[in-house]
């Protein structure tokens, strides 16, 4: 089986490091290495603004990663910014659109991690609640700052994300927005309070079915990557055909 190149999309910010600070593309470490540790080649996919670039792209990589980052343009799904909504970056709604465009052209496999399971809502025609407390009146999905909250989420039964990662787990979570309609994904695991936490593309269960799944919480940050080796396999899959 050959050894798959993952694409992670990045962040575009300000950074600092050694005697620089400047705008750097970037992506926290566990990422890649979580790739890595289950047996693919990460390659990092900065925001692009050429034309074909999303296509050149995905005409070279075995999977994708769509990571996690700043809220999505609410404009995308055509609603008014709540008042918590701030700071989205259009650069990286447009590069992230396109490479799930040209994805789906080719059937490649994808996997979206926290905004990046909100990027597919919205690309799919779906919506999001774009400040989860209101609706579940607590922080336990976002607490703030740089501390990832922990939930508990429970899987469907007979989905692939139930398949990886079994009935129930605690996950680590990060976030204040959360997905509200999904068309063309089915619902593959939720928390106790009733947010989606899990969705997977609706289609024929057989062994050569594309893997397209987006999850609320952030699979590299723990030790079972579950998802990411589900991701990676599929990707091996693809690459060999």
């Amino acid at each position: 089986m050959p050894v798959p190149v993952i694409g992670l999309t990045t962040y575009r910010e300000d950074a600092a490091w050694g005697v620089w600070h400047q705008r750097a593309d970037l992506l926290p470490t566990q990422y890649a290495a979580a790739v890595t540790a289950t047996g693919g080649v990460p390659v990092l996919l900065p925001p692009v603004d050429v034309v074909g670039a999303a296509e050149a792209v995905a005409d070279r990589i075995d999977g994708l990663v769509l990571s996690g980052g700043a809220d999505v343009d609410p404009a995308r799904y055509g609603a008014p910014a709540h008042p918590r909504t701030s700071a989205w970056r259009p650069d990286r709604d447009a590069w992230e659109l396109a490479l799930l465009d040209a994805a789906e052209a080719r059937g490649l496999p994808v996997l979206g991690v926290c905004r990046g399971m909100q990027v597919m809502a919205v690309h799919a025609g779906g919506a999001l609640d774009q400040h989860t407390p209101d609706r579940v009146g607590h922080d336990g999905h976002g607490p703030g700052g740089d501390a990832f909250g922990s939930i508990d989420v429970t899987t469907v039964p007979g989905t692939r994300v139930a398949g990886l990662v079994g009935g129930r787990l605690a996950v680590r979570c990060h976030h204040h927005q959360s997905v509200r309609s999904h068309p063309g994904y089915l619902p593959a695991a939720v928390a106790d309070d009733g947010t989606l936490e899990a969705m997977e593309l609706e289609q024929p269960d057989s062994p050569g079915a594309r893997f397209c799944v987006g999850v609320q919480w952030h699979p590299e940050t723990a030790a079972d990557v579950g998802l990411l080796a589900g991701l990676v396999r599929a990707a091996a899959a693809y690459s060999a055909r």
